[in-house]
């Protein structure tokens, strides 16, 4: 497996290659370093320890691609796309764009990283992979509550990843399947996090970035998976409650077991209609 790593904000370090690799070309976008960084671990774990600048090889006893056996190892771009939907559509969408002019396009986009958990289906340290990415706040407000901005008559609000990806990944991780919601102003009530739940029920987890990668991938018809670590309850703001170095960890675990599952389900992608 060839990972490159992100050395600036929205910015990829190393070259496209070549020739097109037996494996798929996927890029994980995250919000910031330490969650780059977490993911980066866990991708070195299953093909061999990392070299000191991040990037990862196959082992000795690996197969061709890098995977045991010679299944087809994705080859991974690990990009810091910032924090908030704006920010991480704008430079998950520059990645794309730069990745199908140099002829190297991605087959899967990723949003990675942690997030508060809606208890108690997403305990803190938990792992949750999204079957629904959904921007929570993306409407108006009216005497009567919350309308979505589908109900307005505009654009989408939902992204659907691959279900045989995610009951894959969630089977090898142990993760939670269920919807995860994008916010633009993450919840600090007890009263916000139940209007939330009421509106989208089954809800697990909330984060800042994941409908803003979605959006990225719909445009270059390309598929999203969205994993996301508990770091925090949702509902009052408790800072003292926070696990960050326990979600963290928890990241590094799921991505210890990306590659396999990935490599093994290539041609769910092959097979994706990219005008879904």
């Amino acid at each position: 497996m060839v990972v490159q790593v992100q050395e600036g904000l929205g910015r990829l370090t190393g070259t496209a290659p070549r020739t097109r690799p037996p494996g798929p070309r996927v890029l994980i976008a995250t919000a910031v370093p330490a969650e780059r960084d977490a993911v980066a671990s866990g991708l070195s774990a299953p093909s061999g320890a990392a070299a000191p600048s991040g990037h990862a090889g196959p082992s000795s006893d690996s197969g061709p691609s890098g995977l045991p056996g010679g299944d087809r190892a994705p080859v991974v771009d690990l990009l810091v796309a910032g924090v908030g939907p704006a920010a991480a559509a704008a430079a998950t969408g520059r990645a794309l764009a730069l990745a199908a002019a140099a002829d190297a396009p991605y087959d899967l986009v990723v949003s990675a990283g942690i997030g508060g958990g809606f208890q108690p289906g997403a305990p803190v340290g938990s792992l949750v992979v999204a079957d629904a990415v959904t921007a929570a706040d993306l409407g108006a407000e009216t005497p009567d509550g919350f309308l979505p901005v589908t109900d307005l008559g505009f654009g989408r609000v939902t992204h659907l990843p691959p279900p045989a990806l995610v009951s894959a990944l969630a089977a090898a991780t142990g993760a939670a399947v269920g919807p995860v919601l994008t916010v633009s102003t993450v919840t600090g009530s007890a009263a916000r996090a139940d209007a939330l739940r009421a509106r989208h029920p089954g809800v697990l987890a909330e984060a800042m970035e994941g409908f803003g990668v979605a959006e990225a991938a719909a445009l270059y018809g390309l598929p999203v998976l969205e994993v996301r670590a508990v770091s925090n309850p949702v509902g009052p703001r408790d800072r003292d409650a926070w696990r960050i170095g326990a979600a963290l960890a928890a990241l590094t675990g799921a991505f210890g077991k990306f590659t396999p599952v990935i490599g093994k389900l290539a041609p769910v992608l092959e097979s994706w209609n990219r005008h879904d």
